[in-house]
């Protein structure tokens, strides 16, 4: 079974650029979240952070 995969896999052109494109997609997601955490405001982490606890919100 591997062998079979592995063979239709080497027939596919191109192939070896999906694994480049997971790759960066991957780290310029981790790299943006981490510009955002860096960058917000401790207030602003407090205020969400204190979301769930709320009571000021209306009920669904």
């Amino acid at each position: 079974m591997l062998k079979f995969i592995k063979n239709h896999m080497e027939s596919i052109d191109g192939i070896a650029t999906y694994p480049i494109i997971s790759l960066t997609i991957f780290f310029v997601f981790f790299a943006i979240l981490f510009w955002w955490v860096m960058t917000t405001s401790k207030e602003r982490i407090k205020e969400l952070s204190e979301l769930p606890l709320d009571d000021n919100q209306p009920k669904p």
